[in-house]
């Protein structure tokens, strides 16, 4: 079977590089509390910002449909351009009275809707240019978006004056609105959908690219915990991050020079075949028969896959239009997914404020707790599918997120107590849950609907972020300003105790729901695709074949 060239891998890396960069709202619960008082808002205010963001979430279907039609770096362009406007405008104009709270929401949900049209390109570079092993390249790409809030706090922190004092909320708004489109500039190249034709095995750089994020993981962990001890600058921090960082960019170029030495020794080879033949010929002896055993175990291999693939059923049904929405599936899919990730992604939204109550000063640090261990999480999933995969099987999504949810549940109960060592443990279990299920989410939707129509089926599946953002955020506020009395600030533990309390329970049920989906699709889900099955195979066949 085909493998990834040394050009599908530098799509790869542009994707992981876009990932990086594109939670800029991801960093919103570390200068809240400062626009809140900037603006003079309320709590329930300040959480309809917060779903702003993700409010631009329901209209992430069209960056979906002009993937269909438009190159994918040109959509990137598009999804980095909104993020340049709605921030931009409110680094340039936070400090004036013009600038209305209703002009701060839509210029938020504008950005919001950006990040969609950069999500489509990474996750349809994936798919298409790794075959067989899209999944585990869509899980280590997205896996570094739960870098995003540790990528900017510790730029913001590691410029000297940048967000001093009054002017965190603007030094975030301006990182958030210039590192997207500068990242996309740069990567804009790479982002194209090349025929995958290379007959060389690339497992040798997933287990190289394995090695690179564990390292780049490690360091964002050690950084959150040296930033609490100060026992590491932020300026070494961020240093030692971008080298991290800019290393896969490594594999690529190793690729590009062994498949430039095999293009060399393949001329020679034929070279001295043909120099070989004139020889017999001219001599009058035996003629040179060469024979390309791997064109004749492809020959015998395509064969006999027409015939298994004649015998069996596609794995799952393509899915898309108005009939995604009449299946049960995919409302079970919907609401188990609102009440665990999305439950997750509001949790963390409300970081900064839920450390306001409890009287935490650094609240970049717990921000930065949780992008570290989303970042794991996120990329836990791809393990799994690449040892999972040399086995020829693969483990059900679906399956994969009920299990997820079950201790994220426990954490929040967990939070009920008032202890500091409790938040920080149970922001770690949800920020790693949340982030896993983020990322299987991505493959559940091919699993489930299959990839045809991927682009837009996944875009209308996330539009439970904003509805629950919506639901679950005005309830934390509404708690959070009864529990203020009048005031624009509550503390104590209480001020989340029914919070974590319903929350728990919301997610109780999201597991039963998960539970439920995974009975009806267990089907098909847990098998290869045709083409990973294949591959699986492959090495037998030529066994055989040889014999």
């Amino acid at each position: 079977m085909p493998s990834p060239s040394s050009a599908h891998w530098l799509s790869l890396v542009g994707s992981i590089w876009l990932q990086t960069i594109n939670g800029p709202n991801a960093d919103f619960p570390v200068y809240s509390s400062q626009l809140k008082d900037l603006k003079h808002i309320t709590q329930v205010q300040l959480n309809f910002l917060a779903f702003a963001s993700d409010a631009g979430k329901l209209f992430g279907w069209f960056s979906g449909v002009a993937a269909l039609y438009l190159p994918l770096w040109l959509v990137a362009f598009v999804g980095a351009a909104f993020g340049l406007v709605g921030y931009g405008v409110q680094y340039l104009f936070l400090d004036s009275a013009g600038l209305r709270y209703w002009h701060l929401f839509l210029l938020t949900s504008l950005a919001g809707n950006g990040i969609c049209w950069i999500n489509t390109v990474c996750y349809l570079l994936c798919i298409r240019n790794f075959g067989a092993s899209s999944r585990v390249a869509v899980s280590l790409a997205t896996s570094y978006l739960g870098l995003s809030a540790k990528v900017y706090t510790s730029l913001a922190e590691s410029i000297p004056g940048l967000a001093a004092g009054s002017n965190k909320a603007r030094a975030y708004l301006l990182l958030n609105a210039v590192v997207p489109m500068l990242v996309t500039l740069v990567v804009a190249p790479s982002l194209r959908v090349v025929d995958l034709r290379s007959a060389a095995s690339t497992d040798a750089a997933f287990l190289v690219m394995f090695a690179i994020t564990l390292a780049t993981g490690a360091c964002a962990v050690v950084g959150s915990i040296g930033s609490t001890s100060r026992g590491l600058s932020s300026r070494e921090h961020v240093i030692s991050l971008s080298v991290l960082l800019a290393t896969p960019i490594l594999i690529p170029l190793a690729l590009r020079i062994r498949e430039s030495l095999n293009k060399i020794r393949e001329t020679k080879r034929e070279n001295r075949i043909h120099d070989l033949g004139a020889e017999d010929a001219a001599a009058g002896g035996t003629v040179v028969v060469v024979v390309d055993v791997a064109a004749a175990a492809s020959d015998a291999e395509s064969k006999e896959e027409g015939v298994a693939t004649a015998a069996e059923k596609p794995p799952q049904e393509e899915v898309g239009g108005l009939r995604l929405l009449r299946k049960l599936d995919f409302w079970l899919y919907f609401f188990s997914y609102m009440f665990s990730g999305t439950l997750g992604l509001v949790f963390l939204n409300n970081l900064g404020q839920i450390a306001e109550s409890r009287r935490l000063g650094q609240t970049s640090t717990l921000v930065s707790l949780s992008s570290s261990f989303g970042f794991f999480g996120r990329l836990l999933p791809s393990f799994l599918d690449y040892y999972s995969a040399k086995s020829g099987y693969s483990i059900s999504r679906t399956g994969s997120m009920a299990c997820l949810m079950a201790p994220m549940s426990g954490a929040f109960f967990l939070l009920l107590n008032s202890s500091d060592f409790f938040l920080y443990l149970s922001t770690a279990v949800i920020g790693t849950c949340t982030g896993a299920i983020t990322s299987v989410a991505v493959s559940a939707t091919s699993e489930l609907f299959g990839t045809k129509n991927f682009g837009v089926n996944h875009n209308v599946v996330v539009t439970n972020i904003p509805v629950g953002s919506l639901c679950f955020g005005y309830f934390a506020a509404y708690l959070y300003q009864r529990g203020a009395r009048g005031s624009h600030r509550c503390f104590g533990a209480l001020c989340y105790q029914e919070t974590f309390v319903v929350w728990g329970a919301t997610c109780a049920v999201g597991t039963l729901l998960c539970a439920v989906l995974y009975a009806r699709s267990r089907s098909f889900a847990g098998r290869l695709p045709a083409a990973a099955r294949t591959s699986s195979t492959c090495l037998a066949r030529l066994a055989n074949l040889a014999r």
